[in-house]
């Protein structure tokens, strides 16, 4: 079955947080891709609305959101996730994941796009 670390980002106080899911919670995950918008009922946050930024499978490989399906692939990059190029210009062939969740991924990165309802503090 299916077990993630999602790291939640708040980018309001640049804090996040981690919290891992498995079997019956996991589930929503699997079939979304890299920028979708998910409802953070899902993980115990009602009226909070998550975007999918990123993620790595078991073994750190991490996927880009340009490269379709689930699966690993050799693809030449130049830059972005995957590979960080040390001279101008320099590409090379490294092996990415796709930009959909499948139950190999390990880990999964969201970003808090919107929240309705904040905690009101007692005065």
């Amino acid at each position: 079955m299916a077990k993630f670390k999602v790291i939640i980002s708040d980018t309001t106080d640049g804090k996040s947080k981690v919290i891992e899911v498995e079997e019956a919670r996991a589930t929503p995950f699997i079939g979304k891709k890299l920028g979708e918008i998910i409802d953070g009922i899902v993980i115990d946050m009602p009226a909070t609305k998550l975007q999918i930024l990123g993620g790595s499978d078991t073994d750190g490989v991490p996927m880009r959101g340009d490269v379709h399906g689930g699966i690993r692939r050799q693809v030449v990059l130049s830059e972005g996730a995957g590979f960080k190029p040390k001279r101008k210009g320099e590409r090379r062939r490294k092996t990415v994941r796709g930009n959909i969740i499948t139950d190999e991924i390990a880990q999964i990165n969201l970003k808090i796009v919107e929240q309705t309802a904040k905690k009101a503090t007692a005065a």
